[in-house]
């Protein structure tokens, strides 16, 4: 771990007035996780106690404390997934990996989790693997689902691809719903929004497909042009402290129903996203 990289980081935000959830965010995102050091740096630096710093590290799932792998994988034990056999689903993962929920494979290749709800109780058994919805998982069909995510999963086809699931979101600010249900993308309603780029403004519709990159623009929009993002109803930017992972630039973060937060990269022909569930 690199002391001079935290140190900046917790300069930059206390220049800025930021508070240590800000921090500790750009923290994970440059570790994949928030090192024992860099906390009882972030401690000495803000004057905060390492008491307090430990539990805002703990209290929001976002954030963690040992070091995850390449791949994520989320596995639903929530009362609809339970009784559609989703403790099954989950001791058959964790046979094939060899590791206990919250372990992370010797290779660092992948990290293994339960929740209790991910939000799609009418499709389960549910496990997301790095962002990825597979729905009324069999055990049959777990070792597919790890050959998969090995091979990468971002090659993927929205129509008849089951691990393209389909949200709904609102504006983190106002809390005012984000869906278009008069404008279809992907045959679902889109997520509005409002974007400006150099001397451009308007109207942009995402497709609320997570793992579609599909969209439609009033405005042509410039390969690798970064994008500022606005709510259309109480017009605040949408912009987080967390970095994509892919190219570096802040990303967009939108309110899931049912809790949790989905976010994507501002910048056009970016694949990066990312996605937290409470």
């Amino acid at each position: 771990m690199n002391d001079d990289a935290v140190l900046k980081i917790v300069e930059k935000h206390n220049s800025e007035g930021d508070g240590i959830i800000s921090i500790l965010e750009d923290i994970q995102s440059k570790y994949s996780y928030l090192p024992e050091n860099a906390l009882k740096t972030v401690a000495e630096k803000t004057g905060k106690s390492l008491v307090d710093i430990y539990g805002v590290a703990t209290f929001y799932r976002y954030f963690s404390l040992k070091p995850k792998g390449k791949h994520l994988i989320n596995c639903c034990l929530g009362t609809a997934c339970h009784v559609r056999g989703g403790q099954t689903i989950a001791d058959e993962f964790q046979k094939q990996l060899k590791i206990s929920p919250g372990d992370t494979t010797s290779d660092r290749e992948f990290t293994f989790e339960t929740v209790n709800c991910l939000g799609a109780c009418a499709l389960g058994p549910v496990t997301v693997v790095d962002g990825h919805y597979f729905s009324k998982v069999k055990t049959t069909k777990v070792k597919q689902i790890l050959d998969e995510a090995r091979k990468g999963l971002d090659a993927i086809k929205v129509e008849g691809d089951k691990r393209i699931f389909p949200v709904e979101v609102s504006c983190t600010k106002c809390n005012h719903t984000l869906m278009d249900r008069e404008v279809l993308i992907d045959e679902f309603p889109s997520i509005r929004l409002t974007i400006s780029f150099k001397d451009k403004h308007g109207s942009l519709r995402l497709s609320s497909m997570y793992g579609s990159y599909n969209i439609v623009c009033e405005h042509q929009l410039p390969d690798e042009a970064t994008v500022n993002f606005f709510c259309p109803h109480c017009h605040a930017e949408l912009k987080s402290h967390t970095i994509c992972p892919e190219c570096g630039e802040h990303m967009i973060p939108l309110m899931l129903k049912g809790g949790g937060i989905v976010q994507v990269c501002p910048k056009r022909g970016c694949k990066g996203h990312l996605l937290d569930l409470f």
